[in-house]
């Protein structure tokens, strides 16, 4: 069997960095005997958080009751509420927020505080939009589908057709699903002002995909299937129509799958290294 990965995939600079200041959290805390804590999931991989636990470093859903310890905001971030609870409980706060999507929230705070309704293109459940949304107030609405952006954009038009809107997207949105939402709003408004928020990794990695579909039988999405990210990959590669499957490791590598000659492999941007040569070793060894 021939093997052939996309040309780019894996950690992208945000998950990178959010692991990398975690992992020498960890081994500075060893000094002080303090623990370290992630405000939710560090990044959506379970073999990664597998590795941070192993290292000391364990996942909350609460805040810390005692300043005694180190908390790092995952790369997702979180609403400015939360990061002022947890800077008032006086522990050691390290922002592991990932650059760009710092950038989406500082963008939502210039436009909401400019007046503007926002219209935020993603998952309403996703740790991402969650705290971009604390940012917009209650001047926005989260839409995951033109059906939804009609339905929000056609309420607020009815409610005050004069409003100043702008959409900004979660950073691992598809280029297509946010032109599309965003078309569904002009029809609404018009004058609907368009950020540039989807994340160049993202855009990168799902070209990556698209050719590497041109290229093979059939493909492979190493990743976690919590992953927003690696869950669009394997959106794309379904829509292709090719066989293809997500795996989170090579145990869910599908048995038919050992039956093409050229299988390619691909990965979402919180994927370890270690996972995407774990599978790929086992496909080489049929």
């Amino acid at each position: 069997m021939v093997v052939k990965r996309a040309r780019l995939l894996g950690f992208c600079m945000g998950v990178r960095r959010a692991v990398e200041l975690a992992c020498k959290e960890a081994e500075d805390a060893k000094a002080s005997g303090f623990p370290v804590y992630t405000l939710g999931a560090l990044i959506h991989n379970p073999k990664v958080l597998e590795d941070m636990e192993s290292r000391g470093v364990r996942s909350v859903s609460g805040l810390p009751q005692t300043p005694d310890c180190s908390v790092i905001i995952r790369a997702h971030g979180v609403t400015p509420a939360v990061e002022n609870e947890l800077r008032a409980v006086g522990c050691r706060v390290l922002d592991a927020t990932c650059p760009k999507v710092k950038e989406s929230q500082l963008k939502t705070r210039r436009l909401n505080s400019a007046g503007y309704f926002l219209f935020l293109a993603g998952e309403a459940k996703h740790a991402e939009i969650e705290g971009i949304m604390g940012y917009a107030g209650s001047h926005c609405a989260v839409v995951s589908s033109e059906q939804e952006a009609q339905e929000a954009a056609s309420l607020l038009f009815k409610n005050n057709s004069a409003a100043k809107t702008a959409l900004l997207a979660q950073t691992t949105i598809s280029g297509e699903e946010y032109q599309s939402i965003g078309n569904t709003i002009k029809k609404f408004f018009p004058n609907l002002e368009t950020a540039d928020t989807i994340c160049s990794a993202t855009k990168e990695r799902q070209h990556a995909l698209r050719e590497l579909l041109n290229e093979t039988q059939a493909v492979i999405i190493a990743g976690g299937k919590d992953s927003a990210n690696t869950r669009r990959l394997f959106a794309i590669a379904q829509e292709s129509g090719k066989p293809c499957a997500l795996a989170e490791t090579a145990n869910d590598i599908p048995s038919d799958f050992f039956n093409f000659d050229c299988v390619g492999l691909c990965a979402g941007a919180s994927t370890p290294d270690s996972v995407i040569d774990g599978i790929e070793a086992v496909l080489f060894k049929s």
